[in-house]
């Protein structure tokens, strides 16, 4: 039982320099931001040495974040279909409604995803 217990030993030893780490950095970090001298022309937000010009907050339209979407959803698909391939001949001599049943309840989801996507008209940039 002892011995089990030493074997963690270095885990908690690493944990601790770690922690150690990232609290002293941020103590430095602290201090050392107290001591600068702050001016109005440093609290600016800097765009490539040129002048800020309107709000710095702009609104994204919805449409970039609907794409992301829709790429995860296509990259998972390909995330899945590749190792299905990989094995489709040992997954076919083990159980064949295993590897066809899988994909094809996979494949109409996607494609429950993507006619969902098409009557949202998510693919017309133009509205």
């Amino acid at each position: 039982m002892d011995s089990q217990l030493n074997q963690y030993l270095p885990v908690l030893m690493l944990l601790m320099v770690t922690s150690g780490f990232a609290v002293s950095t941020l103590i430095i970090s602290v201090a050392a931001g107290k001591l600068g001298r702050r001016t109005k022309t440093k609290d600016i937000p800097y765009e490539c040495g040129m002048l800020p010009e309107g709000e710095g907050n702009s609104r994204m339209c919805v449409k970039f974040y609907l794409v992301a979407l829709l790429f995860v959803l296509f990259d998972i698909e390909v995330v899945f279909m590749y190792p299905w391939a990989v094995t489709y001949k040992k997954l076919l001599e083990t159980d064949v409604t295993l590897a066809l049943g899988g994909m094809l309840s996979f494949m109409f989801i996607l494609v429950v995803g993507y006619v969902y996507a098409l009557k949202k008209r998510a693919f017309d940039w133009k509205s």
